[in-house]
């Protein structure tokens, strides 16, 4: 099988937990450092399926590698190779649909319960899972393309995930590993700080306490979903 790319576009928002469970399934994957001016490959068409990680920037910034990526994600969804984006690559595969990334009501933190969308899709995705508690880092948000069917919502963020066709896109991050999340914290106390009062905003001390428990059970969720997303991988 040909290899899955992972854009990564800051140093700390990496693979986390996906790169875990990719290694466990013995599946290879290539990781491309956006943030360290890593070229873009010419085509999509040498890989299996592409994920993009998260990242503080907005798709709606004028920065040079977001046309020539959006290009790819086109060029993969033409050729049947499944997306998966997290957070920032849910809104680049958004934006690249046609959809509409703006400004979300109010920055969502920390620890959050989404709850599941009643419909056939979200039940070949979910199973029989009602509700979970993701972890959350956002200010934007992405409105459905044409032809998405809705996944998941939160209470303060109505799109949380949505299927289209083998694509998966999540606006939650269910990639986080315990050492993730601490460091978010410390490179994000600035927004911390300036955050505090918001409902939607955890502090580090919050985010922090029993940890491990956390992300053990957003571990058991992020296999799922990602075990039904393997499951489109182009083999050939």
């Amino acid at each position: 099988m040909k290899p899955i790319i992972i854009f990564q576009f800051i140093a700390h928002e990496g693979p986390g937990y996906l790169g875990d469970f990719l290694d466990a399934q013995q599946i290879k994957w290539q990781l491309v450092k956006v943030d360290e001016n890593e070229p873009l490959p010419t085509s999509i068409l040498a890989y299996s399926g592409m994920v993009l990680m998260g990242g503080p920037m907005s798709v709606n910034d004028d920065l040079p590698w977001i046309a020539p990526l959006l290009d790819l994600i086109r060029e993969a969804d033409i050729n049947e190779i499944p997306l998966l984006g997290h957070c920032l690559g849910g809104q680049l595969i958004s934006k690249a649909f046609g959809a509409v990334v703006s400004k979300n009501p109010v920055k969502e933190i920390g620890w959050g319960e989404v709850a599941v969308s009643k419909n056939g899709v979200a039940k070949q995705w979910f199973g029989d899972i009602e509700v979970f508690n993701s972890f959350h880092w956002h200010g934007e948000t992405f409105s459905l393309p044409q032809g998405a069917t809705h996944l998941l919502f939160s209470p303060y963020c109505v799109n949380q995930a949505y299927a289209l066709g083998k694509h998966l896109v999540l606006q939650c991050h269910i990639e986080m590993t315990s050492a993730m999340v601490k460091q978010w914290c410390e490179v994000g106390a600035d927004e911390l700080a300036e955050a505090k009062h918001s409902p939607a905003v955890q502090q580090a001390q919050i985010m922090q306490h029993s940890l491990p428990i956390h992300c053990f059970f957003l571990n058991k969720m992020a296999e799922q979903l990602y075990t039904q997303w393997i499951k489109g991988l182009r083999l050939s």
